[in-house]
């Protein structure tokens, strides 16, 4: 790999049958836009799309997945439960736990996934087709259900400062529900190791029109999914503007930045593996800091 980073275009979604990462399905394709062929280590990350009357019987990964629904409806069963997913769903499931996709109505369901880490095709996609798991009657994502309780819905007025007392908020007050607030960047974590992920994460970053972050790198790979607006990134000094439905991958020690172009940006990162708990992020001014200080001293 020449490159430390990646970047895919929505014009450059290329939706194919993903074969034995999904056996015997029906009507289910995949966008596949990082993966262990870019040279990631702990990323793939892609779209799915079920059509109406499609279905991924059950089965198993030797990796851990997460989900997050962006158009449509579907039912996932699980041993636990048959959860009814629509777009602002999202959840983990973790390594080994049998599960099956269905489709619901008759408009396709898409939604952006991870799992961590890449399936490997010289491994069968480290993927195993089990007996299946009959559906039951479907319930709805609530915090509040134990049965659900690796899922967890995000609206964007869930992203918005101003609506975060007691009686705006869709569900109870909590940490699950905190929102991070800090230079022009609100934050909301989904996916993390409270509802059951041991291997990454997933969030969602909101940009205000003067948001910025400046160039810096991590000890993990990160990747995004642009869902609203418009953001002008840089990848270890490569310069593009990303727009809705661009996806972009950054490995270990590729240096990054993001400033919001006009209206409001929003979008879904990822972090595999999990953000250790010091020295996280690297910012390239901290260091030019300390090493003009030391030039004058």
């Amino acid at each position: 790999m020449t490159n430390r980073y990646v970047v895919r275009t929505a014009e450059e979604a290329d939706y194919r049958d993903p074969g034995a990462l999904a056996p015997d399905s029906s009507g289910f394709t995949r966008w596949c836009a990082v993966g262990f062929d870019d040279g990631a280590a702990h990323t793939d990350f892609g779209m799915s799309r079920l059509e109406p009357g499609g279905v991924v019987p059950t089965h198993v990964h030797s990796v851990e997945e997460s989900f997050h629904l962006v158009e449509g409806e579907v039912l996932l069963v699980t041993p636990e439960a048959t959860v009814h997913l629509v777009a602002g769903d999202y959840g983990v499931i973790p390594l080994g736990v049998p599960h099956s996709w269905h489709a619901v109505g008759d408009t396709p369901a898409v939604w952006s996934d991870i799992y961590s880490p890449p399936p490997r095709a010289h491994h069968g996609y480290d993927t195993f087709r089990v007996p299946d798991i009959a559906p039951g009657t479907p319930v709805a994502v609530d915090p509040r259900d134990p049965r659900t309780r690796s899922f967890g819905a995000i609206t964007t007025e869930q992203m918005n400062p101003g609506k975060q007392s007691q009686e705006l908020l869709a569900q109870s007050a909590s940490m699950r529900t905190a929102l991070l607030v800090y230079s022009g960047i609100s934050l909301k974590m989904m996916v993390d190791s409270d509802l059951g992920s041991v291997l990454h994460t997933m969030f969602m970053v909101q940009y205000e029109p003067d948001g910025v972050a400046g160039p810096h790198d991590h000890p993990l790979e990160e990747a995004y999914l642009i869902l609203d607006g418009e953001v002008d990134a840089t990848f270890d000094g490569y310069e593009v503007r990303m727009k809705p439905g661009d996806i972009a991958w950054a490995g270990v020690g590729c240096v990054h930045s993001f400033r919001a172009v006009g209206e409001p940006v929003r979008w879904l990162e990822t972090q595999s593996p999990q953000m250790p708990a010091r020295h996280a992020y690297r910012f390239a001014r901290d260091w030019t800091y300390l090493s003009d200080k030391l030039g004058s001293e």
